[in-house]
C-alpha cells in the first residue's frame, strides 16, 4: 500500500521567520521529496480588494479556509489539488497550481492551525513565536526590500493588523507541538547570526531525549535543556546560545544526524541559512532548529512503513548513548 505523506504545519505571524524555516527544511529532506503549500495563496482577496474592504489577510474572512481544509484532507490522503496561488510581489492572483503531495509536505502560513479541522490533518505543529519588536523590523526589513512598501507604509500596516493579530494569529500558539523563539541576547543584540533559540517541546509528540544537557548552566555558550510550564502545563525547553560554539553545535548536529540514516549529511553551511540584507548567512541555532524537525518528520515517516531508519525505540536509545559520548568528551 502506498503510504500517505507526512504534513508538517509551521504557523507564525507575518515575517515570523516561516520561509526561513522551510527553506532549510527542504534542503534536508531533498527538494525532490518535499511539497511546500502557502496558506497564503488561499486569500479570498487581492491587496486592492482587502483595502477598499478595509479587512486585513489575518482575518479568517479574507481566506478560503474551507477550501484549505478540503485541501489539507486530500494532501493528508495523498491526493492531488488545484492549488490557488496568491502573487505577493503584485498583490494579485495568479493562476491555480496542479499540487501532487510528495513523501513531505509542508504547510506554511498564518491560519493554518485556525480550525479543529485543519489541525487533525498535520503530524507535527510548529508555532513561530519571535519577540514582536524583532518581527515587526524583520517585517520592516522584507516588505520594503522585496514587496515595495515604504517604512511608513509597513508600520501604519503593522498598526491595522494588530487588533487581528491578537485575536486570530497568537493563539495558535496553543495547539503547537513545538514552538521556536528566536530572541535577542541579554545586551538586546539582534545580529541574526547570534540570534539565541528557544524551543518549547510540549508532551504532544514523542521528543528526542535531551536528559544530558540539564546540567549544562546558562551564560555558557551552549545548549542546555530545562523542565519549565508553558499554559500552565510542565515542557521541556531546549536552549541554544546564540553564541554557541563550532565545536559544541557540531557535536549535537552528529547526535541528530545519526537517526537521520535515510539522509545525506549535509555540511553546517548548507543549511541554518537566512538572509541579511543582500547576505545569505549561517545560524547554527536556526541549524540545530531544522535538524530537530526533520528529526521528527522522519520519525513519523517511519511509523507508518518500513523506511530503511532505526525504530523510534532503537533511535531515542543511540541518542541516549550519542548523548553519553557528548558528557564523557566534556
Amino acid at each position: 500500500m502506498k503510504r500517505r505523506p507526512i504534513i508538517l504545519g509551521i504557523v507564525g505571524d507575518s515575517a515570523a521567520g516561516k520561509s526561513t524555516l522551510t527553506s532549510g527544511l527542504v534542503k534536508l529532506l531533498g527538494e525532490e521529496r518535499v511539497t511546500h503549500v502557502c496558506v497564503d495563496d488561499y486569500h479570498k482577496y487581492d491587496r486592492a480588494e482587502r483595502r477598499a474592504l478595509n479587512i486585513t489577510p489575518l482575518h479568517p474572512d479574507c481566506n478560503y479556509l474551507d477550501v484549505f481544509e478540503l485541501h489539507l484532507e486530500r494532501l493528508h490522503y495523498g491526493q492531488p489539488i488545484l492549488k490557488p496561488v496568491y502573487l505577493h510581489a503584485t498583490g494579485t492572483h495568479g493562476r491555480p497550481e496542479y499540487v501532487k503531495p510528495r513523501e513531505f509536505v509542508i504547510v506554511e502560513g498564518l491560519l493554518g492551525f485556525h480550525t479543529a479541522t485543519m489541525r487533525q490533518f498535520y503530524d507535527v505543529k510548529v508555532y513561530l513565536d519571535p519577540p514582536e519588536e524583532l518581527r515587526r523590523q524583520w517585517k520592516i526589513n522584507r516588505d520594503t526590500a522585496k514587496r515595495g512598501y515604504t517604512v511608513e507604509q509597513v508600520l501604519a500596516d503593522l498598526e491595522r493588523r494588530e487588533p487581528d493579530a491578537a485575536a486570530f494569529i497568537r493563539p495558535q500558539r496553543n495547539w503547537a507541538d513545538i514552538v521556536v523563539r528566536f530572541y535577542p541576547d541579554e545586551n538586546g543584540h539582534v545580529n541574526g547570526a547570534h540570534l539565541n533559540a528557544r524551543l518549547t517541546l510540549r508532551p504532544t509528540i514523542p521528543h528526542p531525549d535531551f536528559s544530558y544537557l540539564a546540567q549544562n548552566r546558562p551564560g555558557h555558550g551552549g545548549v542546555r535543556l530545562l523542565l519549565q510550564r508553558d499554559a500552565n502545563k510542565p515542557v521541556d525547553v531546549l536552549e541554544i546560545d546564540g553564541n554557541v560554539s563550532a565545536e559544541q553545535a557540531e557535536k549535537l548536529e552528529a547526535a541528530i544526524w545519526a537517526h537521520l540514516p535515510d539522509l545525506r549529511p549535509l555540511q553546517p553551511g548548507e543549511f541554518g541559512a537566512f538572509q541579511e540584507s543582500t547576505q545569505t548567512r549561517h545560524s547554527n541555532p536556526l541549524a540545530l532548529t531544522q535538524l530537530l524537525l526533520v528529526y521528527h518528520l522522519l520519525r513519523q515517516y517511519s511509523d507508518l512503513g518500513n523506511l530503511p531508519m532505526a525504530s523510534p525505540v532503537a533511535a531515542l536509545s543511540r541518542l541516549r548513548a550519542g548523548g553519553a559520548q557528548i558528557q564523557e568528551q566534556h
